[in-house]
Parts: C-alpha cells; sequence; structure tokens
C-alpha cells in the first residue's frame, strides 16, 4: 500500500498505457444523474473510496459547494483504522475521503458524476493506477438511504448507457468513516513536488478543470 515513487524519465508509455495514467488525463464524458437527494438547508456528507486519498481529496476540494474534505478510511472499525494497519489489507478498509457540501451550490449527483468522471476508474477492481489492494477499491458509502438510492440508479444508468468500456465494479457499502492521520491531510496542497502527485494526481486535477470548468473553483 507504500506509494510507488517514479522518476519522469523512468516511465515508459507502456507503463502509462496498462496503469492507466494516460486515461486519467480527461474527464470520461458521462451523463448527469436522473435522480437526486433533494436539497436540505444544510450542509450535507457523501464518502467515497477510489485509489489513494491523496487524489481523491486533490479532485474534490477544487469542487463549487464542497466546504471540506477529509482523508480517511471507512468500511472496517475504529481500532483499525491506521496506515500501517489498513496497509496490510486485512481491515476491510478502504481509503476514502469524506466531502462536506453545500447542496445549495453543489449536489450529491453532481459529486457522483465528479467520482465516476474523473475522480477515479470505476471499471478498475481493487485498484486504482499504481495502487493494488482492496484498500484501494471503488466503493461508494451513503450516508442515508436516499444517496444510496441514487448511488445505485446512477451506476445502474451509467452501466445501461455503456459510459465506459469495461463493467463498473464500484460497490454500494456500509460502514463508519475514521480520518487519516494528520500527514495524509491536504497532501496534494502540502506536497505539490511530490512524485506520487506529480505523476497521477496533477494530471488529474488537470483534467477535472478541463473537464468541468463551471464546477471548478
Amino acid at each position: 500500500m507504500l506509494k510507488i515513487l517514479i522518476p519522469v524519465a523512468g516511465i515508459a508509455a507502456a507503463t502509462l498505457a496498462s496503469t492507466g495514467f494516460a486515461a486519467a488525463e480527461r474527464a470520461v464524458p458521462i451523463p448527469a444523474a436522473r435522480s437526486d437527494v433533494p436539497a436540505t438547508g444544510r450542509a450535507q456528507t457523501a464518502v467515497f473510496a477510489g485509489g489513494c486519498f491523496w487524489g481523491m481529496e486533490a479532485v474534490f476540494e477544487h469542487v463549487k459547494g464542497v466546504r471540506s474534505v477529509t482523508a480517511g478510511y471507512a468500511g472496517g472499525s475504529a481500532t483499525s483504522a491506521s496506515y500501517e494497519q489498513v496497509s496490510t489489507e486485512t481491515t476491510r478498509h478502504a481509503e476514502a475521503v469524506r466531502v462536506v457540501f453545500d447542496p445549495a451550490q453543489v449536489s450529491y449527483a453532481t459529486l457522483l458524476r465528479v467520482y465516476f468522471s474523473i475522480a477515479h476508474d470505476p471499471t478498475q477492481l481493487n485498484r486504482q493506477g499504481p495502487d493494488s489492494g482492496t484498500s484501494y477499491r471503488s466503493a461508494i458509502f451513503p450516508q442515508d438511504a436516499r444517496q444510496a438510492a441514487v448511488a445505485r440508479a446512477y451506476i445502474a444508468q451509467l452501466g445501461a448507457a455503456r459510459a465506459f468500456p469495461r463493467p463498473i465494479v464500484t460497490r454500494i457499502e456500509q460502514g463508519g468513516f475514521y480520518p487519516a492521520e494528520a500527514y495524509h491531510q491536504n497532501f496534494y496542497d502540502r506536497n505539490p513536488t511530490h512524485p506520487y502527485i506529480v505523476h497521477w494526481d496533477k494530471p488529474k486535477v488537470a483534467a477535472f478543470r478541463a473537464g468541468f470548468p463551471t464546477l471548478y473553483r
């Protein structure tokens, strides 16, 4: 579960293609969801898992209407919610992000569209890019029944539309969210020259900006 560090000059074209790096440079054009969670007068929370939480956090913190993004672990117990333990791939946790957003500015369905289009690749089973293991799985952790219904309906909608060249493997799961260690928080912003950030996450954020210009802030 260690983040792989790859020198720029050492990345071959074949490696980029096999890991999905090239695909991460553009947002996948997918339709908006047909259903959504009703807006309320207060902030709402969404929890998504989809590979390394550094990149997920980086994308969602640039979405207009998002108030905060926290990197963490979801799907396992509080006692095993640490990077060292999750790295063993035995805790049932997935690296995840908790997104607190203003539904008057951005809806849950819109966040789902960003999640599927650019925040990660929903067709990769138990891996994302250079990282592999169940802790890197694609999973949504709905915070209530309405979110669960919208997420399931959107997965079905995207599947029926053949929005991706391969089947979507995203799971709908239950479980608490536990914040990751302090050094993982805002990692993208604090470590802009980190090799992993440069090679895997900066292209993703750039692709989000290009693909969703009205949502980017």
